[in-house]
């Protein structure tokens, strides 16, 4: 198997399973039990917290533990509006967003008097920020904007926005950080709430977690216990937690070395993609180099997968939580050419990867194209 998809998940990183597997069978009592072994889970739980707060440079009560980055930003989003609603009941989003960003802001305009918002982007991927300032009205409660899109690697320009949000003191601020963790650095000034994911950086899945700064005040999506700050109830998934800490620190050594060498390969694979005929790329110059979106204007996405999946390699054609849609929500807000849009290839990076696996993958696309385009 040669893997191409790492925007959609990555292989665990052997340290952080070892971890893993050590406390999986040896704190197994519920970390809210009062007896010694309950409080040594609880601690060590805790010590993972700090060390996730430590290297995000927040504070160790901002980090609310979750299953994942889909729950984070489903509780950033419902808790706000919940919490706020009788402050204002608008919400200012993108159209590019990540599914749980999109129809957590769907659920509430069908089911409550929340009103969204969703800017368009440009062909970049990105937004006007002139587009968010008209936007913005004494009713808004919550600006949830991704820093990296997850389809066509576009960075968002979240300091402006920050700017911009920051006048408005009703307004939280909500980040999508799942693809950008571990992979550039991170600044959370001026942001609310953000979103993470363990198993984009190495982690385990069912994983994640909701920064929450200290002022900002949520409803709870799960009642039950004290558990989390009293945000989400029930036992805690406690060996999960407990490598939180490890995770990132992993992801997070020597990035400027890993991002090096991705965004080598993606420079090669750019050049080598502009050279073939027909062939014509989506992400922009300045994305992230962990994904490049590419449309072959001669070979439809699904039969593109399918002869790259006979040679091994494993690509999508778009988010994988979306795969069912015919094409993606995310390249369609950024050009409406029909041919482009039924050809859209999603390829992404990792340091793991080899040169051999790089210059195979652009060997064997060219022979597909030949054969099929």
């Amino acid at each position: 198997m040669k893997y191409f998809d790492y925007a959609s998940t990555t292989p665990l990183n052997p340290e952080v399973l070892k971890t893993y597997t050590e406390v999986l069978s040896r704190y197994y009592v519920n970390s809210e039990s009062i007896y010694p072994a309950g409080l040594e889970v609880n601690k060590l739980m805790n010590k993972s917290r700090q060390a996730v707060a430590d290297l995000l440079r927040v504070d160790e009560k901002e980090i609310i533990f979750t299953s994942g980055g889909s729950e984070a930003s489903n509780l950033a989003i419902k808790g706000t509006y919940f919490r706020k609603k009788e402050i204002g009941r608008h919400i200012i989003t993108t159209g590019v967003e990540h599914s749980s960003v999109l129809n957590s802001c769907r659920w509430l305009e069908e089911n409550t008097d929340c009103k969204v918002t969703y800017l368009p982007v440009n062909e970049k991927g990105v937004i006007s920020v002139e587009d968010l300032e008209k936007a913005m009205t004494s009713e808004t409660i919550l600006v949830s904007i991704m820093y990296v899109n997850n389809e066509s690697g576009a960075i968002m320009p979240i300091d402006e926005v920050k700017k911009i949000v920051r006048r408005y003191p009703n307004c939280y601020l909500h980040v999508d950080c799942v693809q950008a963790l571990g992979k550039m650095p991170l600044d959370f000034t001026g942001i609310d709430m953000a979103s993470f994911s363990a198993h984009k950086i190495h982690g385990l899945k069912g994983s994640g977690i909701l920064m929450k700064k200290q002022h900002v005040q949520l409803v709870p999506l799960i009642s039950g216990g004290q558990q989390e700050g009293r945000l989400r109830g029930g036992t805690a998934n406690a060996p999960a937690n407990m490598v939180w800490g490890k995770t990132l620190r992993l992801a997070m050594e020597n990035m400027e070395k890993k991002n090096e060498t991705v965004r080598e390969y993606n420079r090669y694979v750019r050049e080598e993609l502009a050279g073939i005929d027909k062939v014509i790329i989506n992400s922009p110059e300045d994305a992230t180099p962990y994904i490049l979106n590419f449309s072959c204007l001669s070979i439809q996405s699904e039969v593109m997968m399918n002869a790259l999946s006979l040679k091994g390699y494993c690509v999508s054609a778009q988010s994988t939580c979306e795969s069912q849609q015919a094409t993606s929500h995310v390249i369609s807000q950024m050009y409406r050419d029909e041919a482009r849009l039924k050809g859209v290839i999603r390829v992404s990076f990792s340091p793991e990867q080899s040169w051999q696996d790089i210059r195979g993958f652009i060997r064997d696309l060219k022979e597909i194209i030949v054969k099929y385009g």
